[in-house]
């Protein structure tokens, strides 16, 4: 399946939004994720089935001062 993650177009074969967050392994790092401009709560990620074309950012936030 083609999906748009954060800009880039990428392939993958991941079925479902924690399927894609483990196989890119960024799991600890993402702390947000929004599919097609919709949050996505994070308990809803294991269940959450993305679909060809969808527009997905992983969002991480950083500490700064």
């Amino acid at each position: 399946m083609t999906l748009h993650v954060n800009g880039e177009v990428i392939k993958t074969y991941a079925k479902t939004l924690e399927e894609l967050i483990k196989e890119l392994q960024i799991e600890k790092q993402i702390m947000a994720a929004a599919v097609n401009m919709n949050i996505i709560k994070r308990e809803t990620w294991k269940t959450y089935e993305l679909k060809e074309n969808d527009d997905v950012e992983l969002l991480r936030f950083v500490g700064g001062g």
